[in-house]
């Protein structure tokens, strides 16, 4: 068998009990692209990622309960593209939508959408033992989604001390301090949040990898935040939106990912825009917009860029489909390719070696 040259785990929404955690391989150069699930009966997996020795795989069951939702725990084996399952917690909190794993992969952090919370487990050869809940409190000025907290994302900073929340019905970034040898390792710092724009929704964050700039996706205004950051002090810079002046119709900003040489956002938009926006990051920190494309199909909630920069694949939560687009790593633009495939309401992708 052909060793695919790009392989990504593939979370999505399920209809079915033969749906759940997908697989995705790409080969540019045997022009192959095709998805499969490789374990089945995990409800709503709309979040996955793994470790960094990609024998460990953790998926989110976006549900909710008595004890909110469920992440789950599984072996990866790789050559055979099996999961097999290790453990179940509750999330004590409604739908959760995002994971992080710390610096150290001791602890494992999941976000509560509904439940407007999100919870930290310590992790041991896979298990996880649950140890803190951090609730959110507060609403903003859109009375139909953000009528309480809704933690949307939580990514862990470069320096590996503090952890950034955001918040999209409070319209905040939460910052706390991580502390791994506490007992309970999150506590609000000294600066607790960042309060962006009223009714700009915080989704999604990138965190450059230089450590002195936070983009954020505002997934209500459908614009990209841009803030500095400077031990534990965050500052607004720029706000840059995802559509033309001129563009009527529904909007919902989806994804951020900066590219791997640090140089280029991207920022993808659902509603009727189904787009992909390219930014050059310059000196400064600050965006610049290079293009605006068609993201191929309906409903943009996901893409990724390969670890070499030379793609990036956009997934479409409603038309159930993925589309390949080559990157042109100078200038950051994309050029959609005629490489597509059919993915049942795929929604996020994490890139394995």
């Amino acid at each position: 068998m052909i060793e695919p040259a790009y392989t990504f785990l593939l979370g999505a929404y399920t209809d079915s009990e033969d749906q759940g955690v997908g697989l995705l391989q790409f080969d540019p150069e045997y022009q192959i692209l095709t998805s499969k699930v490789i374990s089945e009966g995990i409800k709503n997996p709309s979040f996955v990622i793994s470790n960094k020795a990609q024998n460990l795989v953790f998926a989110v069951e976006e549900t909710s309960g008595e004890n909110g939702g469920k992440v789950k725990s599984f072996e990866f084996d790789r050559d055979n593209a099996s999961l097999k399952l290790l453990d179940t917690q509750d999330t004590y909190g409604d739908h959760p939508c995002y994971m992080s794993l710390d610096p150290s992969e001791k602890f494992l952090v999941v976000g509560n959408y509904s439940g407007g919370n999100f919870s930290v487990y310590n992790l041991e050869n896979g298990k996880m033992k649950h140890i803190q809940t951090i609730a959110h409190e507060g609403q903003s000025i859109n009375p139909s989604r953000q009528e309480k907290a809704h933690v949307h994302s939580a990514v862990f900073h470069p320096n590996g001390k503090q952890l950034l929340v955001a918040d999209l019905g409070t319209d905040k970034i939460h910052l706390y301090d991580f502390n791994p040898n506490y007992a309970v390792p999150f506590q609000h710092a000294e600066k607790p949040y960042l309060e962006v724009d009223a009714g700009s929704g915080p989704r999604h964050l990138a965190i450059h990898p230089n450590g002195k700039m936070v983009y954020l996706i505002h997934e209500l205004s459908a614009d990209v935040g841009v803030y500095s950051y400077e031990n534990g002090q965050m500052a607004k810079v720029q706000v840059l939106g995802l559509t033309d002046p001129d563009f009527f119709g529904t909007v919902g900003a989806a994804e951020i990912r900066i590219s791997p040489d640090g140089k280029f956002l991207y920022a993808s938009n659902r509603g009727d825009a189904n787009s992909i926006s390219v930014f050059e990051i310059e000196k400064d920190g600050k965006i610049r917009l290079q293009e605006r494309v068609d993201s191929g199909g309906v409903m943009p909630r996901n893409f990724i860029i390969t670890g070499d920069g030379k793609y990036l694949l956009a997934a479409h939560q409603e038309s159930s489909d993925i589309f390949v687009f080559e990157r042109d790593q100078r200038s950051g633009k994309l050029k959609q390719t005629s490489l597509s495939t059919s993915s049942h309401k795929p929604v996020y992708f994490f890139g394995l070696n």
